[in-house]
């Protein structure tokens, strides 16, 4: 069954229901007049702040680009390439593609020229759907190294669009809305994601149909959305992460709400105003929301939120001290988290569940319809307690990476285990704990240090916003570890300072090295540790044996 036969029960069932609601916060005129007063008072205008699609709407589109797509030559197995902010277009669009059975290939919004060339190169696109943010770097491309693109589709004004591109919006009008003759099966090739980078230039990941259903099911599984669910939606749709989660909405036909922003005042609105009852955060966005809390910048009196019942987040690790603080402020929220990865299409592979409170700190068990084990550098299962490689098998696992057989047979077992590169541990009760990126791992005077346990530990002093721990060169030891540290606004600390407050940890634990700057973070909320490493010790990477 195809992801897309949910969309046309959903049509069928509930036409009228409203499926997706996208905001741009930006755009609000005027602070003191709700998002939906202001529908009523700017009739006219209101598609730059709010707009909304019925479930008919949403299948009706997807069609029509589908048949614009047939009607352009597209067959199966064709890439078609989405270069798109998060917008009311974007779901339709993707569904689209699939139904017209070509392979669609969301594409990271922060792509520079240089990447978005190699990503459509690598993935072999033929047709690339953009929107006004992209065109100068699209421009700076054309025309010749786009020489293999045969169609640009331009979502976005009319008086925006290059010369070059067709009007989205106009071709689409005179497409059929009919749901295509196209047959859809498990086998067949879906859809291109690509690696987060950063580990240099992205690899292709290649999922078949039927890994999407699989993220469908276990999202549902693990959150229960049911029809009358809203679900806050912040991520960018060009990841696997949020994309996989707003399948829980599609499966239970609930609606969902597209934020364009993340300051933490348009969040709490959008969850006031919206009603959510789901809203997946990012480690920074909960950070941000806490502060502002603390701060006196946010009042939560003013908000509406008795009807949020989940928070959870995924992405990177969680610190534990996040999420009690968490609970101190919203008590009666339920908090999950979720593992995953694009290899394995997303989150839940592993997840926490919200009955495991009390494991706060690991990232949980096997999810719904996977496998897990953590083994050694043979392959082989290590021992409870002990640290190894995570490694899970389901039928979200990639096919592969996508002309690249050599880092696919790197990851990818005979027998169907997806190596992570995640080292982590099991305990007693069977839930998982992440200890770090394998490529992370610092080895100083012969000990195995875990970033992610020091950066955890130093999140729970008051002054620091983020920290992110990464291994720089030493002619003694090898490498010792550095902290970067970003400080809470208006908030000052000294190295000693830090250097005090971390005695507490082990002496081999405690960093060797105290900065402070800025953590970046790519737009799902990794930390950005090669940039780290490029800025502090020009690019290097220590290549070392990772298991004891």
């Amino acid at each position: 069954m195809p992801i897309t036969d949910f969309l046309e029960r959903n049509s069928r069932l509930y036409p009228n229901d409203v499926s997706l609601v996208e905001i741009n916060p930006a755009n609000q005129p005027e602070k003191n007049v709700t998002w939906r007063e202001y529908n009523l008072i700017e009739s006219a205008s209101n598609a730059k702040y709010r707009r909304e699609m019925t479930w008919r709407e949403f299948d009706v589109r997807a069609n029509r680009f589908a048949n614009l797509l047939l009607t352009r030559g597209v067959k199966r197995g064709d890439k078609v390439a989405i270069l798109l902010m998060n917008c009311l277009e974007w779901l339709p669009i993707y569904f689209g593609v699939l139904k017209a059975g070509a392979i669609v290939v969301p594409m990271n919004y922060r792509y520079s020229s240089e990447e978005i060339k190699y990503c459509l190169d690598l993935s072999d696109s033929r047709i690339l759907v953009f929107g006004p943010e992209f065109t100068e770097r699209v421009n700076a491309l054309m025309p010749d190294q786009l020489s293999d693109i045969t169609d640009f589709f331009f979502v976005g004004e009319e008086d925006e669009r290059p010369e070059y591109a067709s009007d989205y919006k106009t071709m689409v009008t005179y497409c059929s809305s009919s749901v295509p003759a196209v047959e859809l099966r498990d086998e067949d090739d879906a859809a291109i994601y690509f690696s987060s980078g950063t580990t240099g230039f992205p690899k292709a990941i290649l999922h078949c149909h039927a890994a999407l259903m699989r993220a469908a099911k276990t999202e549902q599984a693990h959150h229960s959305q049911k029809k009358d669910d809203v679900f806050l939606c912040i991520p960018p749709l060009y990841h696997t992460g949020a994309k996989m989660h707003w399948f829980g909405s599609l499966v239970s036909a609930s609606r969902a709400v597209l934020l364009r922003g993340v300051k933490p005042e348009w969040i709490m609105q959008a969850a006031s105003e919206e009603q959510a009852t789901i809203v997946w955060l990012l480690v920074p966005w909960a950070q941000d929301i806490l502060d502002a809390i603390d701060s006196g910048e946010i009042e939560l009196s003013k908000y509406r939120v008795s009807q949020w019942r989940l928070m959870h987040i995924g992405a990177q690790p969680v610190p534990p001290s996040l999420v009690k603080r968490w609970q101190t402020k919203f008590p009666g929220q339920d908090y999950d988290t979720n593992y995953g990865l694009s290899e394995s299409i997303g989150p839940g592979c592993v997840h926490l569940g919200v009955e495991n409170i009390h494991k706060v700190g690991a990232i949980g068990i096997a999810g719904e319809g996977w496998e897990v084990r953590i083994v050694d550098e043979h392959r082989n299962t290590v021992t409870c307690g002990d640290v190894g490689e995570l490694a899970v098998r389901g039928e979200g696992v990639m096919k592969c990476y996508y002309k690249n057989p050599e880092a696919t047979s790197e990851i990818l077992t005979d027998d169907g285990w997806l190596l992570t590169g995640d080292m982590a541990m099991q305990d007693e009760d069977g839930f998982i704990y992440l200890v770090d990126r394998k490529k992370d791992v610092i080895i100083t005077g012969g000990e195995n240090l875990y970033p992610v346990q020091i950066e955890d530990f130093l999140r729970t002093n008051d002054k620091i916003k983020d920290v992110a721990v990464i291994g720089l060169p030493d002619d003694r030891l090898g490498e010792i570890a550095a902290a970067i540290i970003e400080l809470k606004p208006d908030v000052t600390a000294t190295e000693d300072e830090i250097n005090e407050f971390c005695t507490a940890l082990p002496r081999y634990k405690r960093p060797r090295k105290i900065i402070f700057d800025d953590v970046p973070r790519n737009p799902t909320g990794k930390i950005e540790k090669p940039r780290l490493r490029e800025k502090f010790c020009g690019g290097r990477l220590v290549e070392h044996q990772t298991t004891k």
